[in-house]
């Protein structure tokens, strides 16, 4: 009895011990919750496994992607833009006068130097007569035609001088009646620019005419001595006056020491250092772009830059070899200055300058660097930026200056430009400026 009653409770408390966990299990409350637990476990998972993704993606394209290329911008503005032609060259006198000896003789000692004052009569030098016979009938025939000749030059000066005398008045005429129509605004100041430069041109003139004829009139004065036409003097004197023929400054003693010289040696060049113009040596294919009248700017001299016009283009051209040996077709064009005296007074004969003609000038076109401007096609194009990418863009060009080009149509004033893009630029490729 006693081990039936100990058996019977043990199965009861066995029983008891798994009623919890098949009650449990049974619940479908708790299945319910737990099935939840595994979906949301799955979900997230699920989730950062997809963030992990989509954030490799996102770093494998941002490495491939291209960066942007660095360039250099500019911007189109309205401003001037000027057409200029730069080279060097020379200045010289205009009126030079080279004294040399009218006879041979023994030339007494110069005692002028260069940089001296020497007015019109003045004594320059002495020849003194050397040991040699009177003139006989062919050295008195000789004398005769050179003083005929000197006469003829003589009259030819005068009528050159009457000419130029003639001009100038003209040039006055034709000034005062354009100065009547600019006060009643029927002409452009440019006309009367020129009209006044034409006047003064013709005085100019009229002033080398009459010094061509003062030495005319000197040379006939010395034939007529040759010929004993001043022998109360020379009986006197024993010798010939070389005489300045102008007023102006000693340029160059050639003959300084005293001794014997032929006829026709070079003694003494005399000339106006004030009375400057300005050689300019060009490409001929460049001259055919500069005219009579055409604005020069002189600089690059040690002082401010000087104004001037262009006075005469040579007709002949010439060969010089370049810096790099290449011969070059070559014309002098000949520089009139046109500031006043006070403005250039440093400025002296055989002076290096740089000359800059300026060929056109425009105010208030749209411009931009000359490298932003590039052959597309038959035509041109510039790389315009808008929102950091290049935009391919058509553009028509009018005159090319110095440092920029004009643009005629196509742009806008304020555009931003690619100056100098490179090969890596193109149509819709991001940019960055430097």
């Amino acid at each position: 009895m006693t081990t039936i009653e100990s058996s019977s409770t043990y199965d009861a408390a066995v029983t008891d011990a798994h009623e919890p966990g098949s009650l449990a299990q049974s619940d479908p409350a708790r299945r319910r919750a737990r099935e939840r637990r595994r979906v949301l476990v799955r979900t997230v998972r699920q989730a950062l496994l997809g963030l992990l993704l989509l954030a490799g993606v996102v770093a494998t394209v941002l490495a491939l992607r291209p960066g942007s290329v660095p360039i250099d911008r500019a911007y189109a503005v309205r401003g001037a833009v000027v057409v200029a032609i730069e080279e060097s060259g020379m200045t010289r006198l205009q009126d030079r006068y080279a004294v040399s000896a009218p006879i041979t003789g023994s030339l007494s000692r110069i005692g002028l130097e260069a940089g001296d004052v020497a007015r019109e009569g003045d004594v320059l030098a002495e020849i003194a007569p050397t040991l040699s016979p009177l003139l006989d009938q062919r050295a008195r025939a000789e004398a005769e035609a050179r003083l005929g000749a000197a006469l003829s030059s003589l009259g030819q000066a005068h009528a050159q001088a009457a000419r130029s005398l003639a001009a100038r008045e003209q040039a006055e005429q034709d000034l005062q009646r354009l100065r009547k129509l600019a006060q009643n605004g029927s002409i452009a100041a440019k006309q009367l620019e020129q009209a006044e430069f034409e006047l003064r041109m013709r005085e100019q003139e009229l002033s080398s005419g009459q010094f061509a004829s003062k030495v005319a009139a000197e040379e006939v004065r010395i034939a007529r001595v040759w010929l004993g036409g001043d022998g109360a003097r020379a009986a006197h004197d024993r010798h010939l006056d070389v005489i300045a023929p102008v007023s102006g400054r000693v340029l160059r003693v050639h003959q300084k020491s005293a001794g014997v010289v032929q006829a026709g040696t070079p003694l003494v060049e005399i000339g106006d250092p004030n009375a400057l113009e300005v050689v300019v040596d060009v490409l001929t294919t460049d001259a055919v772009n500069i005219h009579p009248g055409t604005e020069v700017v002189i600089q690059d001299w040690g002082g401010d830059p000087l104004a001037g016009r262009v006075r005469r283009i040579e007709p002949s051209a010439f060969t010089r070899p370049s810096a790099l040996g290449v011969d070059e077709q070559r014309v002098n064009v000949v520089i009139a200055l046109t500031d006043p005296l006070a403005k250039r007074a440093a400025l002296g004969d055989g002076y290096h300058v740089q000359a800059r003609f300026v060929l056109w000038h425009g105010d208030g076109v749209i411009k931009v660097p000359e490298g932003a401007v590039f052959r597309h096609g038959a035509g041109w194009a510039v790389f315009t930026v808008r929102d950091s990418v290049a935009h391919l863009t058509p553009v028509s060009i009018g005159h090319r200056g110095e440092s920029a080009v004009e643009i005629s149509a196509g742009l806008h004033a304020g555009s931003a430009v690619a100056v100098h893009p490179g090969d890596r630029v193109a149509d819709g490729v991001r940019v960055e400026a430097r």
